[in-house]
């Protein structure tokens, strides 16, 4: 298969997914049971205790 045909292929499978995920975007609701109080969804690794601060060791730095 040659790169050409590759693309061809890529295109024609995304042309038929696309709208059907964009749809399934579309209709997904956050399940209730997974929702805080605050209406704000609740993460997977929430166990309502807060992290310790984790300094760096002296001479290292991080950035995002």
């Amino acid at each position: 298969m040659s790169e050409v045909e590759f693309e061809r292929l890529l295109s024609a499978v995304s042309d038929v997914l696309a709208p059907r995920i964009e749809e399934a975007v579309r209709n997904a609701q956050p399940q209730a049971d997974k929702m805080r109080s605050d209406g704000l969804p609740q993460a997977a690794n929430d166990n309502e205790v807060a992290w310790p601060f984790l300094p760096f060791p002296e001479g290292w730095n991080g950035a995002c």
